[in-house]
């Protein structure tokens, strides 16, 4: 079935053309051994040791329930409480979590396709070849993590939503600027960031094994993304000029307003049938998006402040916002994590793979020693006749 079928609000067009700027650069330097290049070309080295094939390892044979994908909590929607809530029948119900599913997971599914072609940027445009080698894996992880986001979206949910208006506008304004570095910022950063509290927030609430394999397994590409965009960001913001240095800024600024007040998922009730300016006061007061907000910012606010931006007037813009001190957040920490709970998740995986193949060999024993045993049996009765 053709994606164009399933989308619930048809996208504008077959595609979107974005005109691009900035220089595709070569470098003649082949030689890797200047060592301060070794971190960057070690996380090459564990983004070709950690390539992964979605069709195989996540374990698609198992059942998801198109009106319940996530398991979702009556709390966690944001009709629950209102007026309308009352009004809705078990059917409604379930169809909204449905949609809901499919407008989180189909942004993911965009998310993912901008960062593929974000990655590929940096490969035309980075002026280092250590940076031009890792973003390729990279470029490979962003089409792996698209392909499965898909796929589950069409063999489990069976709808999809188009891209968010801000969503795109944050993309657009990424791939449009023609300075090297603004990719890694944009896609790296913000992007990553965002992409990083929703899978993290969805993965450690849902117990529906399939989204779980997914997010888990996405977040571990994930924390490498982000710490080659720190890596590459931290070397050369150390070199601008202040005035280079607010630009930047501004952009961040931007880019987290656009996505704390804008991605909430309003096009959902608006299909059901919700006023525009209504939908958005519902889901102002959904403590679900409070919690989400909280958790984008985790993220977003210490990679900021460890490659550098960190001036007076973005200070002031994440106080304003509540999330100042999130600053001293220990983003390594969470990026250990996001790699253990996938190591967990897959040892887990294979132990029970483990024990049922035990228990196949262990059954088919059995069952072969005892034919044999029939077998003999029969055969010393019929010797026995033979001898009278």
């Amino acid at each position: 079935m053709s994606t164009h079928e399933l989308y619930v609000n048809p996208p504008s067009g077959p595609g979107r053309e974005i005109p691009a700027t900035g220089d595709a650069r070569f470098s003649w330097e082949y030689d890797m051994a200047d060592a301060g290049r070794d971190r960057l070309l070690a996380l090459y080295q564990k983004g070709k040791d950690k390539q992964w094939d979605g069709a195989r390892r996540i374990d698609w044979d198992l059942e998801v329930d198109p009106y319940d994908p996530l398991g979702t909590p009556d709390e966690a929607l944001a009709l629950h409480g209102t007026r309308h809530w009352a009004k809705l029948t078990e059917k409604d119900k379930g169809e909204l979590r449905r949609h809901y599913a499919s407008w989180n997971f189909s942004q993911f599914l965009h998310g993912e396709q901008g960062a593929m072609v974000c990655a590929a940027r940096i490969v035309e445009s980075a002026p280092d070849l250590d940076a031009k080698f890792y973003s390729a894996t990279q470029t490979m992880d962003e089409a792996r993590h698209a392909e499965i986001y898909g796929r589950f979206l069409h063999e489990k949910v069976g709808m999809l939503y188009p891209i968010n208006d801000d969503l795109q506008t944050l993309l657009d304004d990424t791939l449009r600027d023609s300075r090297w570095d603004m990719p890694y910022l944009g896609m790296q950063v913000l992007i990553e960031g965002l992409a990083l509290a929703a899978f993290g927030m969805i993965r450690d609430t849902t117990d529906k094994p399939l989204p779980k394999q997914i997010l888990a397994y996405v977040m571990q590409d994930e924390a490498r993304h982000v710490a080659f965009g720190r890596m590459a960001l931290r070397d050369h913001y150390k070199q601008l000029t202040d005035a280079e240095l607010r630009e930047r800024e501004e952009f961040v600024i931007e880019g987290c307003h656009l996505m704390r007040d804008r991605l909430r998922g309003v096009e959902v009730l608006e299909n059901f049938g919700i006023p525009r300016k209504e939908a958005e006061e519902f889901s102002e007061r959904s403590e679900f998006l409070h919690l989400f907000r909280k958790l984008l910012f985790s993220r977003i606010v210490p990679c900021v402040k460890d490659i550098g931006l960190w001036g007076e007037r973005l200070q002031k813009a994440y106080l304003d916002m509540g999330v100042f001190d999130l600053g001293d957040s220990n983003l390594d920490l969470l990026m250990t994590q996001d790699e253990e709970i996938a190591e967990r998740l897959d040892a887990e995986r294979f132990a029970e793979e483990e024990r049922q193949r035990v228990a196949e060999v262990t059954d088919a024993i059995a069952a072969g020693a005892g034919a044999g045993a029939g077998t003999g049996a029969g055969t010393g009765t019929e010797a026995g006749e033979g001898e009278e």
